[in-house]
């Protein structure tokens, strides 16, 4: 038992460091294609931070947009992986829960009635949202006989999110000011991406990688029921919402800098799963290199396929994610949610 528990461990940190080269990788190809093409002088003096030539102004626009892309996919693939072990629903995801969409709605609100304009305010404003969203999702979940069952936690949010949508419309739709602004925001992206704008998002989203990585046994306890948790020791309420708040943190900033990004934090643990199982002590860092890597890779792919334009990070993903959900709900029967 102890040389096949050695075995395992040496493949998944194999796996893992697979991951970390497939994202140098990818980052790479993030700064070297977009609509322009441009040559190795001007990626190489791009970096060392002379933008004389169009082609290292690309180049340098296309750095910040890497950066964002990397931590916004691995926040929400890393948010996606606590709310699945949280809720011990194979459906979690903050798209799905409606967590994205109540930081949405929160900053929309927030921009057509109090005329907020500031990216601290911003990022308040949608970790707020995520965390009053994620509370009235759980509540609804928990209506009723049997309390907060995994199918219950998953009609409730995704009832939510679509009605959240709709508020967005109503709130946008008289406001021919800002409308433009936000219905580009809503697709979500990381295009424009600056470094004085992720610069702030930055601590929140530290704490909220810290908070997350620190529940990953007690994540593990969960898996195996609460009453099981609770005679290990563990106080299954507390946890839960520990664990909850990192995941907010993590989808709050996101969302605020990058607008909603749906199914990435669904596909990128059931994929993990495949290579290290359901322990979390290795799913949850694989599920923030993996959600860094897809993110990646959706964004030079909407660069790629419409040139001279681009296609927001946001529809390839769902164009991706909407038939994995569908596979999933096939594959996990209803009763076993």
């Amino acid at each position: 038992m102890p040389r096949l528990a050695g075995r395992s461990r040496r493949l998944h940190a194999l796996w893992l460091f697979s991951l970390a080269a497939m994202l140098v990788l990818l980052s790479a190809l993030s700064v070297a294609v977009g609509t322009r093409d441009v040559g190795f002088d001007d990626i190489a003096a791009a970096l060392g931070g002379q933008v004389e030539t169009i082609g290292q102004a690309a180049v340098a626009m296309r750095i910040p947009r890497t950066l964002l892309g990397l931590l916004a996919g691995a926040a929400l693939g890393l948010a996606g992986a606590i709310m699945q072990g949280v809720t011990r629903n194979p459906l979690a995801d903050p798209g799905i829960l409606g967590v994205n969409m109540g930081a949405s709605l929160a900053v929309v609100v927030g921009v057509a009635w109090f005329s907020i304009d500031t990216i601290h305010a911003y990022i308040f404003t949608a970790i707020l949202g995520a965390g009053a969203a994620a509370v009235f999702v759980y509540v609804i979940g928990s209506l009723g006989r049997g309390g907060a069952t995994p199918l219950k936690l998953a009609l409730a949010g995704a009832a939510t999110s679509v009605a959240f949508s709709s508020l967005v419309i109503a709130v946008v739709l008289p406001r021919n000011d800002i409308a433009g602004g936000i219905r580009a925001w809503q697709i979500g992206g990381v295009g424009g991406a600056t470094f004085e704008r992720i610069y702030p998002v930055l601590p929140f989203l530290a704490v909220g990688f810290v908070i997350s990585l620190l529940c990953a046994r007690k994540l593990n306890a969960l898996a195996l029921g609460d009453d099981v948790a609770a005679g290990l020791g563990e106080h299954v309420a507390l946890t839960r919402a520990v664990a909850a708040f990192g995941a907010i943190l993590l989808c709050g900033a996101t969302t605020a800098i990058c607008g909603p990004i749906a199914f990435l934090g669904l596909i990128v643990p059931h994929l993990n799963r495949l290579l290290v199982g359901g322990d979390h002590r290795w799913l949850l860092p694989f599920s923030a290199l993996g959600g860094a890597c897809l993110l990646l890779a959706a964004d030079i792919v909407g660069r790629i396929i419409a040139r001279p334009g681009e296609l927001d990070v946001g529809i390839v993903t769902a164009f991706i994610g909407a038939p994995f959900f569908i596979w999933i709900v096939r594959r996990q029967r209803v009763r076993d949610l």
